[in-house]
């Protein structure tokens, strides 16, 4: 049974439909790219899995349990946790008191304090300092601590590098190594497609908040991926 099943999601903003009839799986330990041009609506299907934005239609499955009706904080309680787009960290909190919001779940897990501060060592020494005055990978860091201290069995991450340096988007992927070791599943929601590519096992490509391709990273091709992207594609 997959960990994560969607079936024929179809998600609106209002009365504007962003994802129409998507389906995939996702398997305990795998990880997915969900690549599309802004518009395509990975940020939306991210949102409806976590239950912020609720599909209008289709199944949403974890671990054998729906989740069409569930409230968001429920379904991070079963184990479903989210980088969004932005960090979001809470400036009035210290570093450590926003990887602590992490653990409002009470799942029991690998990871913690000092897990997520050997994943980002700089972390512990700026532990102390407010959010607000850390640079935007080590915030970044934070976001992604975060969620993991949430101790989820699928992590969703939504543009973890946009808007950074090269050399510390290089430093957060080199992190993912270690994330998975214990069998965390991953949706990555990327603009850079090589990357996302490289560091996942499958690949799905939205168009207009149509499916236009999927297949193992490593079995397709730049040029299919152009066409799908863009709209190339006879479908």
């Amino acid at each position: 049974m997959p960990l994560l099943e969607l079936d024929a999601v179809d998600v609106f903003h209002g009365d504007l439909q962003a994802v129409f009839g998507l389906s995939f799986e996702l398997d305990a330990g795998e990880a997915l790219a969900l690549i599309g041009a802004n518009g395509a609506g990975k940020s939306t299907l991210l949102r409806a899995i976590t239950g912020l934005t609720p599909a209008r239609r289709g199944a949403i499955r974890f671990a054998g349990t729906s989740l069409t009706a569930l409230p968001a904080e429920r379904i991070a309680a079963l184990g479903i946790a989210m980088v969004p787009e932005g960090r979001l960290l809470f400036p009035s909190l210290s570093v450590e008191e926003n990887l602590l919001m992490g653990t409002l779940t009470r799942r029991a897990g690998p990871w913690s304090l000092a897990s997520v501060y050997g994943l980002f060592p700089v972390l512990r020494e700026m532990r102390g300092w407010p959010a607000t005055r850390l640079s935007g990978g080590q915030q970044q860091m934070v976001a992604i601590g975060r969620a993991l201290m949430s101790n989820p069995r699928v992590l969703l991450c939504d543009e973890l590098s946009l808007g950074l340096a090269p050399l510390v988007i290089e430093e957060i992927y080199q992190a993912f190594a270690r994330i998975r070791t214990d069998g965390l599943a991953i949706v990555l929601v990327e603009q850079d497609v090589a990357r996302a590519c490289a560091v996942s096992d499958r690949m799905l490509c939205l168009l207009k908040g149509r499916a236009t391709l999927a297949g193992r990273s490593g079995d397709v091709s730049q040029e299919r991926i152009a066409e799908a992207y863009f709209g190339s594609l006879d479908q």
